[in-house]
């Protein structure tokens, strides 16, 4: 299977951002690609609540989550729209950080919401509360891809390790990782946890990111790390898109993950244990 990840810097508008990725769709299939993913808030990257408020749209009737899937189903591949926000309808008015795999018939193979919310100071100029904005999600998803298994997930999950080990438990074989990182945490973090998890598991990981400055027409501009990565289930990284847009493609050998697992077989090794304290 070829795999496409396709790393952007979306602006605060979501049809200037859909027209993009369709095109970007497109030449990832004329690419061979079979299987192509987008990074998180593909749809809109913006830090203003009321911005957000007026461009957002419920998932019934999205325009922009029909637009990829309208792709997908023309270019005949499997699609990981990594996530897009959503209006819940919630009584605190919070949006969903919602991701989606789509098949080649168009149909929604399996969606996941993100669970851990970035709340953090990463310093005295650099502040997140994706819970002010976002309501978490309370569910972990395994989608059937036919040619894997896809544990699904969207990038502050990263930091949370068993999330991952209970996707691969659950028959996960690919962990899709999609991101909007913090240059910050970034340059510090984002290679050596994704190869850790990848290790962990024995997963392939597929995580396609965000990158370079966002334009805004309200409020504060966004900056983000790149490096879109693929990591093969034995920690080699076989992908590092560095922090220029583009479509950026890779084989997997699905077979890799039966042959790192056999290796190390840590996930027939759990045991349960107590804690004294």
């Amino acid at each position: 299977m070829k795999a496409a990840l396709l790393q952007i810097t979306s602006s605060d508008q979501p049809d200037d951002n859909l027209q993009m990725l369709r095109g970007m769709v497109r030449d990832a299939a004329a690419q061979g690609a079979g299987f192509v993913l987008t990074p998180e808030v593909s749809n809109c990257v913006s830090t203003s609540r009321s911005h957000q408020e007026a461009v957002l749209e419920p998932e019934k009737g999205n325009t922009f989550l029909a637009g990829m899937i309208e792709e997908a189903r023309a270019q005949g591949v499997w699609l990981l729209l990594g996530s897009i926000g959503v209006k819940t309808g919630d009584a605190d008015g919070r949006f969903a950080n919602r991701s989606f795999l789509i098949s080649p018939q168009g149909e929604i193979a399996g969606w996941y919401d993100k669970i851990h919310m970035f709340d953090v100071d990463v310093s005295e100029t650099e502040t997140y509360r994706e819970s002010a904005g976002y309501r978490p999600g309370d569910r972990a998803v395994v989608a059937d891809a036919g040619f894997a298994k896809i544990g699904m997930s969207i990038c502050y999950d990263l930091r949370f390790a068993r999330l991952y080990r209970v996707l691969a438990h659950a028959g996960a074989q690919i962990l899709t990782i999609p991101a909007a990182f913090s240059p910050v945490t970034g340059a510090a973090h984002w290679e050596s946890i994704l190869r850790a998890r990848a290790i962990e598991t024995g997963c392939f990981v597929l995580a396609p990111a965000q990158c370079g400055t966002h334009a805004a027409s309200t409020g504060k501009q966004r900056s983000t790390h790149g490096h879109s990565l693929v990591v093969a289930p034995w920690g080699e990284v076989l992908l590092d898109a560095g922090t220029e847009p583009g479509v950026y493609c890779v084989d997997l050998d699905m077979a890799a993950v039966a042959e790192a697992r056999r290796r190390v077989p840590s996930l027939t090794h759990d045991r349960e244990f107590t804690l004294d304290q």
